[in-house]
């Protein structure tokens, strides 16, 4: 099963890859949409139950039953009716759902490796929650999102995204085979443990070609210190990489631990799901007034209310005129933040307000040429 294709119809369904194909296009399906249709096409005809589905695409999480829901819906729209006419996924009542459709499996692509970039490249992958406590998964995560954002503001350092980086989390690979598939010469590894007000963490930096640590350490700190522990970090992988230390501009860091623990968890919810965006927004509008001065917080808070309305058929002019204060509150306090920038110009750009749009973009890439949502901001 490990590395199959799923055909039916005019759809190829690649679980590895994350994508969905029809007639050969790209369809823009989300990641827990892959998740729950590669669920039901590897067992056709067979009926999955709600609480099964909702495992597979949430997995360790607690959801209500109508993001099941929800999600079944959008996958029925993108699918569009069955070659006979009628639906791909059935519905049985009050139990869960089924594939109906002929499925042929087919075997795995191996991918190409791809050409490394002309400066030293790096993938931060996934840090492990070597915790007792599932609830942890989220501290991991973000500590893993925060060193992705540092390394990549560091001119003269190719950084691949969190998403490409995150599709490996889970999967047990040899490091040169993930380096390979990503483009890159170094990974960055590691695991954290966060008991009470102790956190230790372990990290790791790899050269792939050869499978030599080119660095390695263990910080064993004060939970309040773990913002310190990321720039040492940051610090020691550009030192072995570049063979200087080269800071960037500062970054506006939480002072409050619990807000930090708010935004992680709220950053995972964004663009998911009506409930999960209602959800988001009570832990932003929480962690900001623990922390009035928290940048990053604003600019999700702006984001969460332009998609909280995009869910809802579009947004109103007065929640536009709220998302764009919040986005210039977070600039404001977070200059050199890119995120904060990006944010800034997407939703001037709705504004068509485009000449500041344009420089806000600039910017954003200006402070970090690595961040992939800025790019993606500007696509749209």
């Amino acid at each position: 099963m490990q590395g199959s294709r799923f055909a039916f119809g005019p759809f190829v369904l690649d679980p590895g890859a994350g994508t969905l194909l029809r007639n050969d296009e790209p369809v823009a399906v989300g990641h827990r949409g892959v998740k729950l249709l590669t669920a039901l096409v590897a067992r056709p005809g067979e009926i999955l139950g709600k609480a099964e589905l909702m495992d597979a695409a949430w997995p360790g999480r607690i959801v209500e039953e109508g993001n099941l829901t929800v999600q079944i819906a959008q996958l029925r729209k993108l699918l569009g009716p069955a070659t006979d006419g009628g639906e791909w996924i059935s519905t049985v009542p009050r139990v869960g759902y089924r594939f109906i459709g002929a499925i042929n499996q087919l075997g795995g692509l191996k991918r190409k490796a791809l050409p490394l970039p002309d400066k030293p490249s790096i993938s931060v992958l996934p840090f492990l929650n070597i915790s007792n406590d599932p609830e942890q998964e989220s501290f991991a995560d973000g500590l893993t999102e925060d060193l992705i954002t540092d390394l990549s503001r560091i001119p003269g350092l190719f950084v691949i995204a969190r998403n490409s980086a995150f599709a490996y989390k889970g999967k047990a690979m040899d490091v040169r085979e993930i380096a390979e598939e990503l483009g890159v010469r170094y990974l960055l590894q590691g695991s954290a443990r966060r008991v009470e007000a102790r956190v230790r963490i372990n990290a790791q930096l790899v050269d792939a070609a050869s499978g030599d640590h080119r660095w390695a350490e263990r910080f064993d700190r004060s939970l309040d210190d773990v913002f310190a522990v990321q720039d040492e970090v940051t610090a020691k992988i550009v030192e072995a990489l570049l063979g200087r230390l080269r800071a960037p501009p500062p970054r506006n860091r939480p002072k409050n631990i619990e807000a930090y623990d708010l935004c992680v968890r709220a950053r995972r919810l964004m663009d998911d799901t009506p409930l999960a965006a209602r959800e988001a927004h009570l832990m932003l509008t929480r962690a900001i007034s623990l922390d009035p001065d928290y940048a990053e917080a604003y600019r999700w808070l702006a984001m969460n209310h332009w998609m909280g309305e995009v869910h809802s058929a579009g947004p109103t002019q007065p929640t536009r005129s709220l998302a764009l204060e919040l986005a210039r509150k977070a600039v404001a306090i977070d200059p050199n933040d890119a995120g904060c920038r990006w944010v800034l110009a997407y939703l001037l750009a709705y504004e068509r307000s485009f000449a500041e749009a344009d420089a806000g973009f600039a910017k954003a890439i200006e402070l970090d040429p690595n961040e992939a949502d800025t790019f993606a901001a500007l696509s749209d």
